[in-house]
Order: C-alpha cells, then sequence, then structure tokens
C-alpha cells in the first residue's frame, strides 16, 4: 500500500508540474499577441497557401482552359494542345517567379517600413491582382490572369519571409518555437480552403471561377483594417530606430505586464553584439569559412523541400490523380483529402518540434515522401483506379515548417538577413521550375515516371540531413556553432576576458582569420 500512495502522489506531482506549465504558458500567450499572430499569419500565410491551390482545382482547371482557348482562338487560329499546355505553365509558374521577386524585397522593406508596416504595404500585392482575376472573364483577357499571378506571388515571396520575422519577434523565448509554425500552418489551411471552394457545388464552375481567384483580396483587406492595431515588432523599434519609449509600450502590450527592463536590456545587448558583428552581405555570406557549411545546409533543404513532389500535387493535382484511373468526379475530393491531412499533420508539428526535435522531424518527412512518390508512380504506372491512400502522403510529411526554424537557429544575428535572403531565393526558384516544367515532364518525358526524380531528390535530401545536420533542439548559438566548427575546418576560441567568441580559420596565404561574433 505504501508503494502504491507513493506511486500515487508522484503522479499527482507530475500532474500538477504539467498544469502548472501549461498556465504559464497562457499567461506568456496574450491576448494581444495571439491575436496578432491570426491576424498577420491570416492575411498574409493564409493567401500563400491560398494561391498555391486555386488554379490546381480538379473542377477549375477545364473551365479556366476553355476560357482560355476561346479568347486565344477569337484573336487567331486555333490553339494547339502544346500551346494551351505553354499558357497554363505560364500561369502557374509565374506564382513562384513573382514569389522569387517578393523574397528579393524583404530587406530593404522590413529596414525601412518595418515588420508591420511591410505587410501593411503588401497588401497592394494582393488586392490589386485579386481584383484583375475578378474583372479577367469580363473584359476577356487570359493575359490579366497569368500578370496578375505574378504579382501576388511577389505577396507570397514578401510575405513567406516577414510574417515569421515578425511574429518571432513579437513572441517571447519560450514560444518562438510554436508560434513561428503558425504560419506554416495557415498556409496548408490556405491550400484546404482553395480546395474547398474548388469543389463544383462551391465555386468550381463556369460562372464563379472569377470569384474564386478574386477571393484571396479578402484576407488581405482584414489584414488591412485590423493590423493597424496591433504593436510594431519591439525590436525593430529599439534595434533599428531607436525609439525606447515605443518599444517599451510595445512589450508591455505583448506581455501584459508593467516590467520589461530585463527583455528591453537583452535588446540593448543585441544591439551592440550587432553594431560589432557588422552586416553580412549575400556575397560575404557565400566566402565566408564559419558558415560554409550552415549555408549548404539551408540549400539542401529548401531545394529538397520544393523539389520533392509537394508542389507537383497541388499544382497539378487534377492530371495527376486522373492519369493513376481516379473518376473525374472524384478527383476534387481526392485533393481535399490531401488537402485535410497536411492541416492536420502541420497542427501536430507545433506540438512535435521542441518534444522530438527538429532533425528527427526532417528525417521522418523526408523517408515518407521518398516512400510516397515511389508508391504514387507505382500507382500511376499500373494504372490502378483506386489510388493508394499512401500516395497522399507526399502533402503530409512534416518537413514544411522546419527549414524555416533550422534558418534561424544556425544563422546569428548578423548573417541571418542574407541567408533568408538565399533560402527564399532557393525556394522560389525551385517553386517556379516545377511549376514550369513538370507538365511537361509528365506529358512529353517520363510520364508515369516523373515521380521517380523527386523519389530520389528526397533520398539525397534524406542522406545529407542524416550527415550534416545537427540536433539544433534547446541548444545555444555557441553550442550550435561548435557543432558546425570541425566541419568548417575553423576553432571556435571563446576569450574569457572579454568574453568574445571568436572563429579561428586559415586564409589561402597562410593567415590567421578571426571574426568576431
Amino acid at each position: 500500500a505504501p508503494h502504491v500512495f507513493t506511486n500515487n502522489s508522484r503522479l499527482l506531482i507530475l500532474l500538477l508540474f504539467s498544469f502548472c506549465k501549461q498556465v504559464a504558458f497562457l499567461q506568456k500567450l496574450t491576448l494581444v499577441l495571439a491575436l496578432a499572430t491570426l491576424v498577420s499569419a491570416f492575411g498574409s500565410s493564409f493567401q500563400y497557401g491560398y494561391n498555391v491551390a486555386v488554379v490546381n482545382s480538379p473542377a477549375l482547371v477545364p473551365h479556366m482552359q476553355r476560357f482560355y482557348a476561346r479568347v486565344y482562338e477569337s484573336r487567331n487560329a486555333s490553339l494547339t494542345d502544346s500551346s494551351l499546355t505553354l499558357l497554363w505553365s505560364l500561369t502557374v509558374s509565374m506564382y513562384p517567379l513573382g514569389g522569387f521577386f517578393g523574397s528579393l524585397m524583404v530587406a530593404p522593406l522590413v529596414n525601412n517600413l518595418g515588420r508591420k508596416g511591410t505587410l501593411l504595404f503588401n497588401n497592394i500585392f494582393s488586392i490589386g491582382p485579386a481584383v484583375m482575376m475578378g474583372v479577367s472573364e469580363m473584359v476577356g483577357s487570359f493575359e490579366i490572369i497569368i500578370v496578375a499571378r505574378f504579382i501576388v506571388g511577389i505577396c507570397a515571396g514578401l510575405s513567406s519571409n516577414v510574417v515569421p520575422m515578425y511574429l518571432g519577434e513579437l513572441a517571447p523565448k519560450n514560444l518562438r518555437g510554436a508560434i513561428g509554425i503558425v504560419p506554416q500552418l495557415f498556409i496548408t489551411v490556405g491550400i484546404l480552403t482553395a480546395q474547398v471552394f474548388g469543389v463544383r457545388s462551391i465555386l468550381g464552375n463556369a460562372e464563379s471561377w472569377p470569384i474564386m481567384l478574386a477571393l484571396t483580396g479578402g484576407p488581405a483587406v482584414i489584414e488591412l483594417l485590423l493590423l493597424p492595431f496591433f504593436p510594431e515588432s519591439p525590436r525593430y523599434m529599439l534595434i533599428q530606430k531607436g525609439d525606447e519609449n515605443n518599444a517599451r509600450k510595445a512589450l508591455r502590450r505583448l506581455r501584459g505586464w508593467e516590467e520589461v527592463d530585463e527583455e528591453l536590456l537583452e535588446m540593448r545587448l543585441e544591439e551592440q553584439s550587432e553594431r560589432a558583428e557588422g552586416q553580412l552581405s549575400v556575397l560575404r555570406l557565400f566566402t565566408f569559412p564559419s558558415l560554409r557549411w550552415q549555408l549548404l545546409s539551408i540549400i539542401f533543404m529548401n531545394m529538397g523541400q520544393q523539389l520533392s513532389g509537394v508542389n507537383a500535387v497541388y499544382y497539378y493535382a487534377d492530371s495527376i490523380f486522373g492519369s493513376a484511373g481516379v473518376k473525374e468526379n472524384d478527383v476534387q475530393y481526392v485533393t481535399v483529402g490531401t488537402g485535410s491531412v497536411n492541416v492536420l499533420m502541420t497542427f501536430v508539428a507545433v506540438f512535435m518540434v521542441e518534444a522530438s526535435g527538429r532533425k528527427l522531424l526532417l528525417l521522418i518527412g523526408f523517408g515518407i515522401c521518398c516512400a510516397a512518390c515511389l508508391l504514387l508512380t507505382a500507382a500511376l504506372s499500373l494504372q490502378v483506379h483506386t489510388l493508394p491512400p499512401a500516395s497522399q502522403l507526399p502533402v503530409c510529411a512534416p518537413t514544411g515548417p522546419i527549414p524555416t526554424v533550422i534558418t534561424t537557429e544556425i544563422f546569428r544575428q548578423s548573417s541571418r538577413p542574407a541567408a533568408f535572403l538565399v533560402a527564399g531565393s532557393v525556394h522560389w526558384l525551385c517553386n517556379f521550375t516545377v511549376g514550369l516544367v513538370f507538365p511537361f515532364l509528365e506529358q512529353k518525358g517520363l510520364g508515369a515516371y516523373s515521380f521517380i526524380i523527386f523519389a530520389f531528390i528526397c533520398l539525397v535530401t534524406l542522406i545529407y540531413i542524416w550527415v550534416v545536420i545537427p540536433e539544433t533542439k534547446n541548444t545555444t548559438f555557441l553550442e550550435i556553432s561548435k557543432l558546425f566548427a570541425k566541419r568548417n575546418k575553423v576553432e571556435i576560441v571563446l576569450e574569457a576576458e572579454d568574453c568574445e567568441l571568436k572563429v579561428r580559420g586559415v586564409r589561402d596565404h597562410g593567415e590567421d582569420l578571426i571574426t568576431t561574433f
């Protein structure tokens, strides 16, 4: 009996401890922080996902392609299948191309307009294209849709970088991981929403497809009306603008208490550190010995993520599932199923990222993607009429938000902006390549075996992560630097006199290279 009592007592203590941790979590997550997260993620990240999937709706695509053919033939001769494929590929791929240019605009905009200011300005690139796509059928121009897709891509390129930056600077340290995944969660919700709206009985019909395209402006209007009531990033106001009074006011609103001096002191120390380091340009980032493997890692992770087959499934789900023998009327529901699983897995990742670690999630995710691409290849080549559920797994692999989290952790303040520019550029260029090349690869090239390429890329990325990427969970920046130091062939020296972290390497001509962190 005493033994049972002791075990029960321990269980009770553990439950009370867990409850206290949850209470502390909720105390940190104030209403202002929660609403700022929801408004910015819905107004910006949601649109990213919505526009990825909106032009791939199985019910919507035939109506839009008939519109393209009708307009083209009213001006020229008949439209061949190859020309229609080219026009549709341009429609799909202009979005990631715009995203690439949007990612190049991040640094100057966030430095001049601020994080919140950039998100508000970015709504121009959403509302304008929404109007253009909404009137495209009325004015009889498919070119308007293609141009609008490029402009709304700029919106996605900006938001995919600025929203995580804004929320990461608003959140306290213990919530940055979970809040950092919220934008990705809203991206998947946006994809699912577009898939649901694309069902024939809702908006995926001949009369309503322009309305469905125009709905992307709705979240932008909501963000434009509500986001001004939330604070700008305190770190931006203090470190870049030197406005301590407004930074203090913003922190008090976000934290829910008056005493914020400790966090302000931390920001001042960061400001001093950044001033000592200076800002690394992209060119210098590529030639910096102590960041060589970190740079290669973000390139591999972003290429692997975008070339894993996920975007091909989203952009061309109708033709992929149709090729596998799914009935034309059922494709729309299979697509909604893939989106639902993706939302569920991203939601689970919010809670798993701190428990299981980043590296394990990446390995599991790319492993699932590799296996799913092989299964999808089998389904396409054998013409299975009931598509295996496993072929939907590429969209549920939990890799989506992790590369962004790792990029934040393996780069320090001075190199992080340049690192995000490189990561964003690789992300969107690979996305553009898939959108433009895949329909020709499927129809004119490898056909049913197209996903073999994606499976191979997933396998190579998985091996790279297994060999190179360290686990960064609960690890300080200094410890992460030490993990990469041996691979970068540099020596990290922590001097006791002034507590400066130095990286000692060797230049080609034999002189010591010392970089202060």
